[in-house]
């Protein structure tokens, strides 16, 4: 035997006795839950209760204007210094800025003016000999650096070895 008959025949219960049970359960849970939705509470007219939620809008209302006004000088202060730091750290920002832009152009190996390096700044370049160095003094001025190789002082592929450390003014 299974449903609801069986269920009930098993707990013993008759049918009018179980419809009566659950009828009364209901009726006790309608009131219940009936009376408790007015507990603490008396009946108000839809005016009344409209009155007072707007008086209490307006009090949370009134109390944040007076918390804001009595705020609203320390906040200007606060306001004053964030700026003045804004200020300051853009400066910074702006002489780091400044510091990364001449590590990045900075080689470890500067740049070698050829119409103005002495002798030894030349002799610092990647395999340039004392004789080398000489003739590229005795042989100034030049207008590019390529005329080291058609003045026939360095060969195509030692200049190849240094152009990037030549420059000229």
């Amino acid at each position: 035997m299974y449903g609801a008959n069986a269920y009930r025949s098993e707990l013993g219960m008759k049918r009018p006795y179980a419809s009566r049970l659950l009828f009364g359960c209901a009726a006790v849970m309608v009131l219940s839950l009936a009376s408790c939705t007015h507990c603490g509470t008396t009946p108000q007219s839809p005016r009344a209760s409209d009155e007072k939620r707007q008086q209490r809008e307006e009090k949370i209302r009134e109390s944040v204007a007076n918390a804001t006004e009595r705020a609203k000088p320390t906040l200007q202060k606060a306001g004053k210094k964030l700026g003045d730091a804004a200020k300051v750290l853009a400066q910074g920002a702006e002489a780091t800025a400044e510091g990364v832009r001449e590590g990045w152009n900075r080689d470890e190996h500067p740049l070698v003016e050829l119409n103005s390096a002495r002798e030894g700044e030349l002799l610092r370049l990647p395999g340039m000999t004392r004789r080398e160095a000489q003739r590229i003094i005795a042989s100034r001025p030049y207008r590019t650096t390529r005329e080291l190789v058609a003045k026939g002082i360095l060969s195509e592929a030692r200049y190849e070895k240094i152009r990037d450390r030549l420059t000229i003014k």
